[in-house]
């Protein structure tokens, strides 16, 4: 089975670039994806479908933000998707994605930027909190894949100037120590797992040409529950694929 992951910084313009092309070439069982910045009624109006796949929408109540989505193969039976966490105070930004498997839980997140005067870093704080509840409580009764835009770099392999970007949104102590408490609440990060010493990014600023000079974050991962750690068969970044400013992100199960 491969899933991927992406935040496609807007469903229709990633529409316009290309994205349908991208899911016949990679053939994704399942992909979840971020900031789809389009709610319900201009997605009635778009008539958006993907032509094998069944979607499942979770837009933000606030016109062009935020959102989730999650795109499984038609042919794939007993899967069912719930939107939220039961708090509105996220739900209403449409973050959160739970994906049930009859083998794992899949929880697709678009978890929130802290921004650049750090204002919503409680918030984000918060809602990191409620995400670990839920995947511990998930945890209960069968292993749990957690998937997104985590919007952190966890160490400072995962970006390019860390000492320039020391206490930055996504780069604060108090949000790299919680994705440090997610690893301790015996979760793994996938692509670290396979790579320890690889130096790959998921998101590159519009900026300055950072992209083209590769001055990038790792702030989009695959995190699992250990006992699923020996059916992973690969972890990678597709840092080739165009189309937003983040890249597509995967991971393979047996």
């Amino acid at each position: 089975m491969k899933i991927i992951s992406w935040n496609v910084n807007g469903i229709r313009a990633a529409i316009n670039k290309d994205f349908e092309s991208f899911l016949t070439t990679e053939k994704p069982d399942i992909i979840c994806l971020q900031e789809i910045k389009i709610g319900d009624v201009a997605r009635e109006k778009a008539n958006l479908s993907f032509s094998g796949y069944q979607a499942f929408w979770h837009g933000a109540k606030r016109p062009g933000y935020s959102g989730t989505a999650v795109l499984i193969k038609a042919d794939l039976d007993n899967i069912s998707v719930r939107n939220g966490i039961g708090e509105d105070k996220y739900d209403d930004e449409g973050r959160v994605q739970t994906i049930e498997h009859p083998d794992f839980y899949l929880i697709n997140i678009y978890f929130p930027n802290s921004n650049d005067i750090l204002s919503r870093l409680p918030y984000k704080l918060e809602f990191n909190e409620a995400v670990l509840k839920l995947a511990k409580e998930l945890e209960k009764t069968k292993p749990v894949i957690i998937t997104g835009d985590f919007n952190v770099a966890h160490e400072e392999i995962d970006i390019a100037r860390p000492k320039a970007n020391a206490g930055s949104a996504g780069f604060t102590l108090e949000e790299r120590a919680w994705f440090s408490k997610l690893m301790d609440n015996g979760f793994i990060d996938t692509f670290r797992s396979f790579f320890p010493d690889k130096v790959q990014y998921s998101w590159w600023s519009f900026r300055g040409g950072a992209r083209f000079r590769n001055v990038g974050w790792r702030i989009d991962y695959f995190v699992i529950s250990a006992k699923l750690r020996k059916k992973i068969k690969k972890a990678y970044i597709l840092d080739q694929v165009l189309g937003s400013d983040h890249a597509p992100i995967g991971i393979e199960l047996e």
